[in-house]
């Protein structure tokens, strides 16, 4: 779970145990004062009963539910409670019906999700149901006009006030997170270093050992087998190489890269001690032959992958065949490498 998934959820846990408040705060209002009910007495036990046990679900639901579509829940949340709040308020008690402030829950949930606009676009639409109750027929207990406006003044402010909170929250939000990220990146890449500075001591110290000793056999052997000597020496080139590229990495110093133009000469090496070393039949094959043109960095990564690609094949295919085949066009090249 990311931080803003966090962020979310336990807002929307906290709306779904204020929603939970308002409606057991109902109930006990209606109980303490049953006149309220005066209305629509059945239609008002229903809906309080209905709205709490709606409070409760949703609750659950955040509290049990993985991968919540917070866009999804704060739609149906949002449409859900301004009905129901509508249907409170119709059915219990007259002009001067204490559930009127109900309509600021949704209000404030608006806001929170969606910002000012969000809020302003809840609270109008909390307006046009509260006066279709108040303002007509529908309703036994009409209010004046000028209450109405009052009223609908309260949630539009309402709405100003929290939608700006909570954009500045958000805003405020952001910047945490991108701080948050930017020092969890900087502690992995200082970590990855500490440990890459461990493994490339401890390398260093098997390579110059590794070279050291393969001197040692070059001087024992100098007046045997040439080849022998040949390959132990180069051998120990590349051990002394390696040394150098690791400790100019650490030093912060970029490594030496493979010449221009030099790609298929170092692979043709590679081959060569396949070929000669490991007793492997190798066949290479160039369209155009001999006449390839590679951007230096392509080049350079190319000579890698290929370069393990072969020792891959060396440790652990007991191939007897390889084949490597380079083909480029005008706009790519396709290189192959398959073994038996």
């Amino acid at each position: 779970m990311n931080l803003e998934h966090h962020w979310l959820l336990q807002k929307e846990r906290t709306l779904a145990w204020v929603r939970l408040g308002f409606s057991m705060a109902a109930i006990v209002v209606i109980q303490l004062n049953p006149a309220r009910v005066a209305n629509f007495p059945i239609l008002s036990h229903i809906s309080l009963v209905s709205f709490s046990i709606y409070s409760l679900l949703v609750l659950y639901y955040l509290t049990k539910k993985e991968g919540l579509n917070f866009q999804r829940l704060a739609l149906a949340t949002s449409v859900l409670d301004l009905l129901w709040i509508s249907v409170i308020v119709l059915s219990t008690g007259g002009s001067r019906t204490p559930f009127f402030v109900y309509y600021l829950f949704p209000v404030i949930t608006g806001s929170s999700r969606y910002g000012i606009r969000g809020g302003i676009v809840v609270a109008l639409i909390g307006v046009g149901l509260y006066g279709l109750i108040r303002l007509t027929p529908i309703s036994p207990n009409p209010i004046a006009i000028d209450t109405f406006l009052i009223r609908s003044a309260y949630l539009l402010v309402f709405a100003y006030i929290f939608g700006f909170l909570s954009e500045f929250e958000k805003s405020q939000n952001r910047k945490l997170m991108a701080l948050y990220t930017t020092a969890g990146e900087a502690a992995t890449l200082e970590e990855r270093r500490r440990i890459a500075r461990e493994l490339h001591d401890r390398l260093l110290q098997v390579l110059a050992s590794l070279a050291l000793r393969l001197e040692a056999y070059g001087k024992r052997f100098a007046g045997s087998d040439s080849e022998l000597v040949r390959e132990l020496h180069d051998m120990e080139e590349v051990a002394r190489d390696s040394i150098r590229a690791i400790r100019q990495f650490l030093s912060g110093k970029a490594t030496p890269s493979l010449a221009p133009g030099t790609l298929l000469d170092r692979i043709k090496e590679e081959l060569r001690f396949l070929r000669d070393g490991l007793g492997l039949m190798v066949l290479l094959d160039i369209k155009p032959e001999e006449d390839l043109s590679i951007p230096p960095e392509a080049e350079q990564e190319l000579y890698y992958v290929l370069r393990e690609g072969l020792l891959n094949i060396a440790r652990h295919s007991q191939a007897s065949k390889i084949t490597l085949s380079f083909k480029q066009t005008d706009k790519e090249i396709q290189v192959s490498l398959e073994d038996d």
